[in-house]
């Protein structure tokens, strides 16, 4: 049987080779996120407050609704590291200029500082991990992360891919 493009060929894999490849994520986001934890605990700040800045980063402009998809979070929950974000002065607020109930989001100048300064620490490790890996296995890993999203949320991440 021939092969199928996207490594949708016959693909035996036991129980235990699933459970270390489970258990690689587990630690390999905890080492992910170490560096950026210490900087955040400093400022009294947890990984929501990272998760915001960055697809604030990612796509300027965007939408408080669109940010509750993308990242999954109550609107409580968004609201509470919103509110701590622009009254730190890190994320500005405008209402939207067609709907004035929306309100889209935009880093300030220490937003962008912040932010740069939380992903260098991954873009290092990330590097680090795919210079030793190499290409195939960094687009391997790729590919394996994408069909493990939900589609809706690849849609989402589709359009970051492609930019602002």
């Amino acid at each position: 049987m021939a092969d199928i493009p996207g490594g949708e060929s016959l693909l035996f894999l036991t129980d235990e080779q699933l459970r270390k490849g489970i258990e690689a994520m587990f630690f390999a986001y905890r080492g992910f996120t170490a560096d950026p934890d210490r900087i955040l605990e400093t400022m009294d700040f947890g990984r929501a407050h990272h998760r915001a800045l960055h697809f604030v980063q990612r796509n300027p402009g965007t939408t408080v609704s669109n940010l509750l998809t993308v990242l999954g979070v109550t609107k409580q929950s968004l609201n509470r590291v919103l509110r701590t974000l622009i009254d730190e002065g890190h994320v500005r607020s405008e209402k939207g200029r067609k709907d004035g109930r929306e309100r889209h989001l935009f880093l300030t100048a220490g937003g962008e500082a912040l932010e740069k300064q939380l992903s260098e620490a991954q873009r290092a490790r990330m590097r680090a991990a795919y210079r030793a890996a190499g290409p195939q296995a960094v687009q391997g890993f790729r590919t394996v992360l994408e069909a493990m999203m939900d589609p809706e949320l690849r849609d989402h991440y589709n359009r970051l891919k492609e930019g602002p």
